[in-house]
């Protein structure tokens, strides 16, 4: 017999997840229009005087801050009929320069959403999602969700963790950016590095040519070049060092990637590879970032890596023991966590 209680427990955080679900085009329209950004740090301001500052029709505004006071994002006083993002909120939602920063996750949804007919297909057929098939704002959201992380740490954290780069680097090494996207892990390391230099590759020119857009108006374009090119037969040699960020386990063919990489390091070069911080147990994952990474690969991780045909499709959530076996085929037998964080665990892999 069905425990009654039970049941409604289960109904109550599934009506809970489908509210969130419909908010979050809510929640990516204020990130596109500019709603957080216009009412951080402005106080109380009704919805006349924000459709003002944002250019916005007011009855459209209204009803967007009124799901937003449902969600308990947006504060009103009734009173006055006035609205306010509080601080804490608008670091979450309305400055991509902080860490706490993840408006660029809601972007992303409209190519989630928009591709599921695809992905209903390739789930009944065993095919796959090709990347582009998504559209722009997937590549667009992925950069913005993944910047602010990659601000807070990679220069900080990351690369001091891995044994002897941080030296090379400041004496001048050759680095290459594989999955580079929109450059921001690129752009960073070359700001932090000036006598380095920098190349990033990725197979999805939009990605490159706003790579190259970024690398230019940081003023870096003497040391930062971008390609299109696979992650498998990538240009170049003699790196001192080869990065990953977040980007090996979506490759068909992670092995072959790793393979270029091995044969492209200088002799005493390291590949640094950054993946998401999540279990290969299914079990392990039942918390919010858990289920929010496992969530990603079932309907993005995987679909890409099942388009490319190659013979992993690892998803998100592999594991470290899976990702060092496949890495040990191809030479590079040294396999070693440097540091995590929250999100992410960062490797430092070598011959």
């Amino acid at each position: 017999m069905l425990d009654e209680n039970r049941v409604m427990e289960f109904l109550g955080r599934v009506v809970a997840d489908n509210a969130a679900a419909f908010a979050g085009v809510s929640t990516s329209l204020g990130v596109r229009l500019g709603l957080y950004e216009a009412m951080s740090a402005a106080g109380a301001l009704t919805p006349g005087a924000l459709a003002e500052k944002t250019g916005l029709v007011e009855r459209y505004v209204r009803e967007w801050l009124a799901a937003q006071v449902a969600g308990a994002y947006v504060l009103h006083d009734s009173a006055t009929d006035t609205y306010v993002l509080p601080d804490e909120h608008a670091a979450v939602l309305a400055d991509p320069s902080l860490p706490t920063y993840v408006g660029g996750g809601f972007t992303m949804l409209k190519a989630l959403y928009g591709a599921e007919e695809a992905l209903v297909n390739a789930y009944r057929n065993g095919g796959g999602v090709n990347w582009r098939e998504y559209g722009p704002e997937l590549a667009e959201g992925v950069a913005a969700f993944f910047k602010p992380g990659y601000e807070a740490v990679l220069v900080q954290e990351w690369l001091p963790a891995m044994e002897g780069v941080e030296a090379k680097l400041r004496r001048g090494a050759s680095v290459a950016d594989v999955g580079c996207g929109f450059g921001h892990s690129t752009v960073l390391m070359a700001q932090a590095f000036p006598q380095s230099r920098f190349h990033g590759f990725d197979f999805h020119e939009p990605s490159v040519e706003a790579a190259r857009k970024l690398a230019a108006e940081a003023g870096l374009g003497d040391r930062v070049t971008f390609e299109v090119a696979g992650a498998h037969d990538f240009p170049g040699g003699d790196y001192d060092l080869v990065t990953f960020f977040d980007c090996l386990h979506d490759l068909g063919d992670p092995g072959a990637a790793l393979r270029r990489t091995e044969e492209a390091l200088a002799a005493d070069g390291s590949c640094l590879v950054v993946e998401p911080n999540v279990s290969a147990e299914p079990g392990e994952n039942i918390n919010p970032i858990g289920r929010s990474f496992a969530s990603t690969s079932a309907v993005l991780c995987l679909p890409a890596a099942m388009a490319q045909g190659g013979p992993h499709a690892l998803g998100n959530h592999p594991g470290q023991d899976a990702l060092a076996a496949i890495a040990d085929e191809v030479g590079l037998h040294s396999w070693r966590l440097a540091v995590e964080t929250v999100t992410n665990r960062i490797y430092d892999v070598r011959r």
